[in-house]
């Protein structure tokens, strides 16, 4: 899977695989249903899940995960409902970072020719999102993109590639559409379509 080469993630001799996504399934389902005002039962669920959460790390139900235990957040990360994480090797969450609702975050992919992807063959690399990112709502990021410390991912708009820090991007697919500057110190709502 790390190797970035083609796997089955199913099958003989694969069922300690199939026994780590189940139990990424139950523990985000109880998660899922934890009463919202329990925070403490939450939190512990999200630590059990996660390879490694910092301080001040909030997740939003409902989540949902391949793993779990690939995934890792620095301090002050605020998640917001419908995160999505298909998580087959390492997803690295940095700090300070927002997350709208229904963004996916996927490491694992498919080859191109169906020959290949006939017995469900996959590929993964591994997405780093690095401090101070926002990612807007409906976002998408594929395998492999690392997302630039202080850049913007505007709303629905799928990753395909590096964003270079301190930038806003957007569109599918995302390219640059201006740098973050001393100006964006002063606030001033701006109608979509006027971020640039």
């Amino acid at each position: 899977m790390r190797a970035q080469e083609l796997y089955d993630d199913e099958g003989p001799g694969l069922e300690a695989l199939v026994a780590e996504r189940q139990r990424a399934k139950e523990l985000t389902w109880r998660f899922n249903m934890t009463n919202p005002t329990d925070v403490p039962a939450r939190q512990a669920l999200l630590r059990e899940l996660f390879g490694a959460m910092g301080e001040r790390v909030w997740v939003e139900a409902p989540l949902q995960v391949s793993y779990g235990y690939n995934v890792t957040f620095g301090d002050d990360v605020f998640v917001n409902v419908g995160f999505t994480l298909v998580d087959d090797i390492e997803v690295r969450i940095g700090s300070r970072v927002m997350i709208a609702p229904n963004v996916t975050i996927t490491v694992t992919g498919h080859p191109v020719h169906p020959e290949l992807r006939s017995g469900m063959s996959q590929f993964s690399a591994p997405v780093t999102i690095e401090d101070d990112v926002w990612l807007g709502a409906h976002v998408v990021v594929l395998p492999g993109v690392t997302v630039g410390a202080g850049s913007i991912v505007g709303a629905g708009s799928v990753v395909t590639k590096d964003v270079p820090p301190g930038v806003v991007v957007g569109g599918v697919p995302a390219r640059v559409l201006r740098a973050i500057t001393d100006a964006d110190r002063e606030f001033a709502y701006r109608p979509p379509g006027l971020l640039g």
